[in-house]
């Protein structure tokens, strides 16, 4: 049987969201124009050391860990919002205090290294949203942030979404996943293990086709697999097919072939847009009529 997950309470306007920089540094001027609008529908709390760099990263693994903890802890804050991925976010998730979430269950929002803290939510099993970050609200698309908002504000139960194609037959099963290479290093680092019965989402930007073959291998070898009940991929953007012309869809076809598994392929969600958001945790159905979220 899939597991069960919390599913946190829908957002009302005026509630509390924290807003934190777990990864890596971002631009400004996005990141402000995305608080701006936030703000128009939330009460946003942030540190302002979210603004620090540490080369690659928002700041040092100890300062971003605070941070991380005190929003999981918050006892007020309905969600938790990431500024940017980026890298950085699976050097802190393992050490962070997780199990508040279950005891204070929030959604937890962002995508690409946010997969990280995704990967540790669906662990202590509380759903999260796959969705735009702070800046990705910041580029100012309206139909986005609408979307992203009723994610948050509305119950997912029955919402269905086009998908491209389904071949090997339905599936269903509860969500779970996000980046493929994150996910590939939290498998390594024994923090993605999805519980029989999942439905696993994968997107992935600018890795070649052989390089997504050898993720995919990997993950199978460590079991990620080998309870699941199919493959539901997202965006896959920048995967050139190279010199022996392979494209990143024959990869995934001849994986789900070899593996049994149901595959479903074009769903809108990851690096390009629209970047549909996306709740993982909740049980969800591929079919010949699209995605459709069941809820809990």
């Amino acid at each position: 049987m899939s597991p069960r997950f919390v599913i946190p309470a829908p957002l009302c306007e005026g509630d509390l969201v924290k807003v934190i920089a777990p990864a890596g540094p971002f631009d400004r001027t996005l990141a402000w124009r995305g608080l701006a609008w936030l703000k128009r529908h939330f009460r946003v709390h942030y540190d302002r050391r979210i603004f620090e760099r540490d080369g690659f990263l928002a700041g040092d693994d100890a300062a971003r860990l605070r941070e991380l903890n005190a929003a999981l802890r918050c006892e007020q804050a309905r969600a938790v919002i990431v500024v940017r991925g980026g890298y950085g976010c699976g050097r802190i998730a393992p050490f962070a205090d997780f199990p508040a979430l279950r005891r204070l269950p929030k959604w937890l929002v962002g995508f690409s290294d946010v997969t990280a803290l995704h990967c540790e939510a669906q662990r202590v099993g509380v759903a999260s949203l796959h969705a735009e970050n702070v800046t990705g609200l910041g580029v100012g698309d309206d139909s986005a942030r609408q979307s992203w908002l009723a994610a948050l504000t509305r119950p997912p139960h029955g919402t269905r979404l086009p998908l491209q194609w389904v071949r090997g037959g339905a599936a269903s099963g509860v969500l779970v996943g996000g980046n493929l290479a994150v996910l590939h290093a939290a498998a390594t680092a024994r923090r993605f293990r999805p519980a029989p019965g999942s439905l696993v989402f994968l997107e992935e930007v600018s890795e070649a086709p052989y390089r997504i073959a050898r993720c995919l291998s990997a993950l199978d070898q460590a079991g990620v697999f080998d309870s699941a009940t199919g493959i539901l991929v997202g965006h896959v953007s920048g995967a050139r097919p190279g010199a022996h012309g392979t494209e990143a869809i024959e990869v995934f076809e001849r994986f789900c072939r070899r593996a049994a598994l149901p595959l479903a392929w074009g769903l809108c969600a990851g690096h390009e847009r629209p970047n549909t958001p996306l709740p993982l945790g909740v049980s969800a159905r591929i079919g010949a009529d699209g995605l459709t979220l069941l809820g809990d």
